[in-house]
């Protein structure tokens, strides 16, 4: 009899833990929350929180309790590919909101879509993390081949470019937007002098002497903002007040900081992710992210709650066509991807076949005496629609 009562203990207990596994639905957060681009990624994971925050009392209705678990990629594909594995081990987890880094998501996704783990980007641009036309694999931003000639037009159109160094930082996401920046600006018969690559840090002395030799109207950078910073910094103490383009890897608060207040001036970014007084929807959500964090939100705060937005309602989505029980991974990941979106800070989200977003906007950002001013926004599709 002691026993079976003990064995009817131990039973009670585990069924008790699978109940408890079925009633959790976690949605995972990738994005570097340490290093250098640590800012970014903590606003992408805090934009996600809040929009679980938001759907929490809808899941509760249904019997299901929802959690935000997030995962420290570095900004490193070996360490976001390590953390893909620890994801897809996790039942749990029904899709992921990420990543930052282009070079990130290709690799975790290839990693992530044996599982059936639906990952939807707030950031990442590289054509190839789409183009592998991976059933995983969906992001709410413009691609490169929309954000390179966005660049290459504002170099020719507004800054009267006749010639222009190009720089990249040897990553996925520099060397494909240095590459389609290169070749609008040469269908543009704008000069490029170099397109080099550099994994440079600190020193940036034999990098200024060769721009100041070819003495180009411009200069642009495929990088993120703690590396092109400190470029910028070094180039203007080095006297060169040549303007410097780049990316939305320089949509970060940080950067002023990086480049100095006084430094910081004759720079211009694209960006996917609008800033936050481009969005006339984000008033409350700037409110409840400084009320949450005790931070700003910037551009990848709201594109991170944009995205996890759509996680979520692709998940409810998900539970509801499966009877308001929990679905499968290949349910859910189902789901975001021929889900349509509204209601998002962004405007509305539809997905193509790739995953790309049928219509994204870009957004030029001004850098005035470490200030970011918005210059224009461009309506972008992707080719494939």
């Amino acid at each position: 009899m002691k026993k079976t009562a003990i064995s009817l203990t131990v039973l009670a207990a585990l069924a008790m833990g699978t109940a408890s596994a079925q009633t959790t639905i976690k949605i995972a957060s990738l994005s570097p929350l340490s290093g250098g681009q640590s800012d970014l990624g903590s606003q992408i994971r805090n934009g996600a929180q809040l929009a679980v925050n938001e759907y929490k009392a809808q899941f509760k209705k249904l019997g299901f309790d929802l959690v935000l678990v997030p995962y420290d990629d570095q900004a490193d594909p070996a360490t976001g590919t390590s953390a893909a594995n620890k994801i897809a081990a996790d039942r749990q987890i029904m899709a992921v909101v990420g990543t930052l880094n282009s070079g990130v998501a290709i690799p975790a996704s290839a990693v992530l879509v044996k599982s059936r783990v639906a990952m939807v980007s707030p950031a990442n641009t590289a054509n190839g993390v789409t183009d592998r036309g991976l059933t995983n694999m969906n992001r709410i931003v413009a691609r490169d081949d929309a954000q390179g000639p966005a660049g290459a037009n504002f170099i020719s159109g507004n800054l009267k470019a006749k010639k222009v160094y190009v720089l990249n930082d040897k990553t996925a996401y520099g060397e494909g937007l240095a590459k389609e920046v290169e070749k609008a600006l040469k269908a543009k018969g704008v000069t490029v002098s170099a397109n080099e690559g550099t994994e440079e840090k600190s020193d940036f002395s034999g990098i200024i002497a060769k721009i100041r030799l070819q003495r180009p109207d411009a200069i642009y950078f495929g990088g993120i903002y703690n590396q092109v910073g400190v470029f910028i910094k070094q180039l203007r103490e080095a006297g060169l007040a040549t303007p410097v383009v780049g990316g939305d890897g320089l949509d970060s608060g940080e950067l002023p900081t990086i480049v100095g207040q006084a430094n910081a001036n004759n720079i211009y970014f694209t960006t996917v992710a609008a800033p936050i007084s481009a969005l006339p929807a984000s008033k409350v959500f700037a409110a409840n992210y400084k009320k949450t964090f005790n931070d700003d939100a910037q551009g990848f705060g709201a594109f991170g709650y944009d995205a996890a937005k759509v996680v979520v309602q692709g998940v409810l989505n998900a539970v509801r066509a499966n009877g308001n029980k929990l679905p499968t991974r290949t349910q859910v990941e189902t789901a975001i991807r021929k889900g349509s979106y509204t209601g998002l800070l962004s405007g509305s989200v539809a997905f193509n076949s790739a995953g790309d977003r049928k219509a994204a906007t870009l957004y030029v950002m001004n850098v005035t005496s470490g200030q970011f001013k918005l210059s224009t926004s461009i309506p972008v599709k992707p080719v494939k629609q």
